[in-house]
C-alpha cells in the first residue's frame, strides 16, 4: 500500500472507511432516487424529518465510535462536527442570499442544493486527505493552520453576508465568458440542446457559484476540524455528516436564519480559540511553561458547545428591533443580463 495512503488509514481500519462510505452513498441514493425523484417544494415538515434524520446518524454514529474503544476520538468527532455544523449554518445565508439573487423558483433550489452537497463531498475528501498528510510531514503547518483561524475568526467578526453579490464574485465572471449559456431557465435542467448548440442554463451557473462557495467555506473550516484532531477519519467523517444534513437544514432555517444574530460573533471566538489552542499545544513541544497549558478533548467540547449554545439563546431571548421591510423577492424567473438587486432574506409569509 502507497505510504500516502497507509497515513490516511493509519488507526482506522479499511473496512471502516469502505463500511461509511456504502452508507452515505446508500443514502444519497435513497434521498435522491425515492424521496425526491420529481421536484417539488420541500415543506418544513419534510426538513424537519430530514434534519433529525442526519442528526440522529451522526449521533449513533458518534456513540459507536465511543464504544468501539476510541473515546477520545468520538469526543473529537463530536467537536469537530458541532463546529462544521455551526459554519455550515452561518453559511447558509450566503446560499440562501445566491438563490434569491437569481430569482431561483423554490421548487428547483433542492435539486441544485443535492448536486452541489455532492460535490462538495468529494472536494472535501480530497481537501481533507491533503491536510492531513500534509501535517504529518510538515509539522510548522500548523501554525499557518492556527494563523488562518485566528485571521478568518478576527474577519468573521466584522463582515456582513448581505453584502454578498454573486455576480462579483470569479465563478461567475468565469463562467459567463466561457460556457454559453441560456438567459432564462429551463425548467430544473441544468443543459438543454436549442438550434443545435448545448447551453447551460442559469441553474448551472447558480450550481457553479454555489460549489465555488463552499470551496471558500472549506479553507476555514477543514483547518478547523484539524485543528481539533488530525485523524483522517475522524474529521472526514465529522465534515460529511455536518454537510449531508445540510440541504434538510436549508430548507428548516430559511426563514429564521437572520433571527440567529449572535451566532456569527460566536463562531468567530470558536475560530479563534481553536486556532489559538492549536498553536499553543504545538509551541509547548518547544516552549517549558506553556506545555503546563492543556485543554482536553472533553474541555474542548465543552468551551465549544457553551459558546454556540449561549449564542442561540442569546438569538432567541434577545431578538433584534424589526427594520423597515425592503423589496422581497418574488420568485419570478430573472434574466442573467438583469438579474435583481440583492433582496432582503425572508421568506414570504
Amino acid at each position: 500500500m502507497p505510504e500516502f495512503l497507509s497515513t490516511q488509514l493509519a488507526g482506522t481500519s479499511l473496512w471502516a472507511w469502505i463500511v461509511f462510505t456504502a452508507i452515505v452513498i446508500g443514502m444519497l441514493a435513497v434521498d435522491l432516487l425515492v424521496f425526491n425523484r420529481k421536484a417539488h417544494v420541500s415543506g418544513w415538515k419534510e426538513a424537519l424529518a430530514w434534519s433529525i434524520v442526519w442528526i440522529g446518524l451522526a449521533v449513533l454514529f458518534g456513540i459507536g465510535m465511543y464504544f468501539s474503544k476510541r473515546r477520545e476520538d468520538a469526543i473529537d468527532f463530536a467537536t469537530a462536527y458541532l463546529v462544521e455544523k455551526s459554519l455550515s449554518v452561518d453559511n447558509l445565508f450566503i446560499f440562501l442570499v445566491i438563490f434569491r439573487y437569481f430569482a431561483v423558483p423554490t421548487i428547483y433550489q433542492h435539486r441544485v442544493l443535492f448536486w452541489g452537497i455532492l460535490g462538495a463531498l468529494m472536494m472535501r475528501a480530497i481537501m481533507i486527505g491533503a491536510g492531513v498528510g500534509l501535517l504529518q510531514h510538515f509539522q510548522w503547518l500548523i501554525y499557518v493552520f492556527g494563523a488562518i483561524l485566528i485571521f478568518t475568526g478576527a474577519k468573521m467578526l466584522f463582515s456582513r453576508d448581505d453584502s454578498y453579490e454573486p455576480s462579483k464574485t470569479l465563478a461567475y465572471r468565469l463562467t459567463r465568458k466561457l460556457v454559453p449559456m441560456t438567459e432564462e431557465f429551463r425548467e430544473e435542467r441544468f443543459f438543454v440542446v436549442e438550434n443545435g448548440r448545448r447551453l447551460a442554463t442559469p441553474l448551472f451557473l447558480v450550481l457553479v457559484i454555489l460549489e465555488a462557495t463552499d470551496l471558500v467555506f472549506a479553507v476555514d473550516s477543514i483547518p478547523a476540524c484539524l485543528a481539533i484532531s488530525q485523524d483522517a477519519f475522524v474529521v472526514y467523517t465529522s465534515n460529511i455528516f455536518a454537510i449531508l444534513g445540510l440541504r434538510a437544514l436549508f430548507f428548516l432555517l430559511a426563514g429564521v436564519m437572520r433571527e440567529l444574530r449572535f451566532l456569527k460573533p460566536a463562531l468567530s471566538i470558536v475560530l479563534v480559540f481553536i486556532g489559538g489552542k492549536m498553536i499553543v499545544e504545538k509551541l509547548g513541544d518547544k516552549v517549558e511553561w506553556l506545555s503546563s497549558i492543556h485543554i482536553s478533548s472533553e474541555m474542548s467540547l465543552c468551551i465549544v458547545g457553551g459558546i454556540l449554545f449561549v449564542a442561540v439563546a442569546a438569538s432567541l431571548l434577545l431578538p433584534a428591533k424589526e427594520e423597515a421591510e425592503g423589496p422581497r423577492a418574488t420568485g419570478e424567473v430573472a434574466t442573467l443580463d438583469h438579474p435583481p438587486a440583492p433582496p432582503v432574506i425572508e421568506d414570504k409569509p
